[in-house]
């Protein structure tokens, strides 16, 4: 049997994937909280380069400017965001910015701006034909809309929570635990009984059928 030996030329030749690039018809980003130490920026980053889309809706909280107030943080990542973004617009992705609660300044910009949107809330069409109302939901929490003081309470809090999360799971992976978050334990049990309170389900239904 005989042994085939690669050219010699051959032998240190680097075989690199390239990665390919997906196309989609929308895609949805939301509570990005760029300006906080807890914002993923550097999974949204992998998501916008590996990712096309002719849509791109950005539904509220991009920008933590609740967090901003109280110290800048602005690594270069989050300026990266930004910038994807932007790109993305100026190559004819259609952007359409819904701003929440923590960037609700935005709110003072609503028009058009090239191919970036800046509106209160939008109504999408499904390639199937359905019609989707999109916005961030802050407009029927009743905490953000009554009680102003007791919304960044809860927000002060719940970055605080956020800062105990690596420790609490350093703690966990050395007794063989999988991760689990605390904040957003605490989140979803007082958002249940917010909702519950404010009824929040049939609110976001009658909006719904309002703007339908």
């Amino acid at each position: 049997m005989q042994t085939l030996v690669p050219p010699a030329r051959l032998k240190n030749v680097r075989i690199v994937k390239v990665p390919t690039t997906r196309h989609v018809r929308t895609a949805w980003i939301s509570d990005v909280h760029l300006g906080t130490r807890s914002s993923n920026a550097a999974v949204l980053l992998d998501f916008l380069r590996d990712y096309e889309m002719e849509t791109l809706y950005i539904v509220g909280d991009l920008i933590d400017v609740w967090q901003l107030r109280r110290g800048v943080y602005w690594p270069q990542q989050h300026n990266d965001v930004i910038q994807k973004i932007l790109r993305k617009a100026r190559k004819g992705t259609r952007v359409i910015y819904i701003p929440g609660n923590h960037d609700e300044f935005v709110s003072g910009f609503y028009g058009d701006y090239g191919h970036i949107t800046i509106q209160k809330h939008a109504i999408h069409v499904t390639a199937a034909g359905k019609r989707m109302l999109v916005l961030h939901g802050h407009e029927l929490d009743t905490v953000v809309q009554n009680v102003k003081w007791l919304a960044f309470a809860g927000d002060a809090g719940y970055q605080f929570l956020l800062s105990l999360n690596p420790a609490i799971n350093f703690l966990r992976r050395r007794f063989g635990f999988g991760y689990w978050s605390l904040s957003a334990y605490v989140k979803k049990r007082v958002k249940d009984a917010v909702s519950f309170i404010g009824e929040f389900e049939k609110a976001i239904v009658l909006y719904a059928e309002k703007y339908s």
